[in-house]
Parts: structure tokens; C-alpha cells; sequence
């Protein structure tokens, strides 16, 4: 009995040392000193595949005017994969967030931008200039799933995102539409161009982990120290 009691506690205890680091470990915005920058390239390691066409089955006077290709993976003519997420994992003091809100657009039944970064807290508007009916549909683990009809009269929907997790978007309307929100406590996150590139800004010095995150290739971490006012360069490489 008394080895069960001293369990109890100890399990108790340990829960009260994990929500304690974890309320310290909290992000907290502000003014940043001698911060450095990271850049750098992500790129696709061995022979890219061919994106596929992508078939329209609905509303074809509006969503078929351009010819659709897959967005899970798209690679450059250099290798460099577009719209992977480049983000600090382990940071927990550095910059404020510029704007506490993000948009994402329903334009010739695509999410535009494919990736969209969101504060942890903030509000999307979810545009629809398309004039049909769509039908946004996120899954997500820590924060309320939507499942909400848009029609066309509705020109903007608000969402708000309180938890950091990556959430899947969808349109029940048109199968083949989708989109993810990275929902983020801190701002050093960026989401890289067409070939492949990213820029994290005025970073605290420090050593840190950092991760990629492509829908398809999954994740890579590693770890990166950034000096007080220098460039922290890296190449990374991603494969199936």
C-alpha cells in the first residue's frame, strides 16, 4: 500500500514538473539582439517524380479553365522542392509575430497558397473568389476540425486556430483541392519557393534543431547554431 502511495505521488509530481517546464518553455515575443539569419535550399535527392494531372469531375466551366497537376510533390529544374515547411522546433524566446492573422484563397478550385502559416491564437480568412460552392473540411488533432459549406455569396469565411499542430484541408465539393495550415506558437517558420529556398530572420543565437516537413517525404531534423549577426547556410536533402 505504501509503495503504491509513493507511486501516486510520484506520477503526480512528475505531471506537475512536466506542465511547469512546459508553461516555462512557453514562446515569448519580443525584442531580439544580434540575431542571425538562416538560409538555405531544400532539395529532392535522386530523380524527381512526374506530378500528375490532376482530373476535374465537377464544376468544369470554373475549375477545368486551367489544367490542374498534383501539389503533393513538386520539384524544380534544380531539385529544389517547393512549399516544404522549414521551421525551428525548440525555440522558445525570439521575435513577435508581425500580424496575427493569414489568408488562403479558393481560386479555379485551388488553395492558393498550397501551405499557409498561421500564429497559434490567430484567424484565417478563407476566401472564395471562384463564385461556386465549396465546402472546407480541416483535420486536425489539438484544434476544432471545420466542416462548413462556403457558398458563393459567401465571400469570406474566419477561422480561428488556437493550438500549433499542421492541418490537412480539404473541399468536400471537389476532391482533388488540397491545402495545409501550419499552425505555429513562433514566428520562425517559412515555407520554401519554387526552388526550393527559405529565409528565417533575426534568430536568437543560439544552438537549435530545425526541421523540414514535406507532405509526402515526411520530416528530417537537425541541429544548427546560429551566431550572433552571421548567415547560417545550409543544403539539405529530402528523399521518398
Amino acid at each position: 500500500m505504501r509503495r503504491k502511495r509513493e507511486l501516486i505521488a510520484a506520477t503526480v509530481m512528475a505531471g506537475f514538473f512536466l506542465g511547469t517546464v512546459a508553461q516555462a518553455l512557453a514562446y515569448e515575443g519580443g525584442e531580439v539582439k544580434d540575431g542571425g539569419t538562416i538560409t538555405g535550399t531544400i532539395k529532392f535527392a535522386g530523380t524527381p517524380p512526374v506530378r500528375k494531372e490532376l482530373q476535374v469531375t465537377k464544376d468544369k466551366e470554373v475549375c477545368g479553365k486551367d489544367k490542374h497537376l498534383s501539389w503533393d510533390l513538386i520539384v524544380g529544374p534544380q531539385k529544389g522542392i517547393e512549399n516544404a515547411v522549414v521551421r525551428l522546433i525548440d525555440v522558445n524566446k525570439g521575435e513577435k509575430w508581425a500580424t496575427t492573422k493569414a489568408t488562403v484563397d479558393q481560386h479555379g478550385c485551388v488553395y492558393v497558397p498550397h501551405v499557409v502559416v498561421l500564429p497559434a491564437g490567430g484567424t484565417l480568412d478563407i476566401l472564395n473568389s471562384d463564385g461556386i460552392l465549396h465546402n472546407i473540411h480541416t483535420y486536425s488533432s489539438v484544434n476544432a476540425s471545420i466542416n462548413k459549406a462556403q457558398p458563393k455569396f459567401k465571400k469570406v469565411l474566419t477561422e480561428k486556430f488556437e493550438k500549433p499542430e499542421i492541418v490537412k484541408v480539404t473541399c468536400d465539393a471537389h476532391s482533388w483541392m488540397l491545402g495545409w495550415l501550419i499552425v505555429s506558437d513562433h514566428p520562425y517558420v517559412a515555407v520554401t519557393n519554387d526552388k526550393g529556398e527559405f529565409t528565417l530572420k533575426n534568430v536568437p543565437p543560439g544552438n537549435y534543431k530545425l526541421e523540414v516537413w514535406q507532405e509526402t517525404l515526411g520530416k528530417k531534423v537537425q541541429n544548427i547554431t546560429v551566431k550572433p549577426k552571421q548567415e547560417t547556410k545550409l543544403a539539405i536533402e529530402l528523399a521518398k
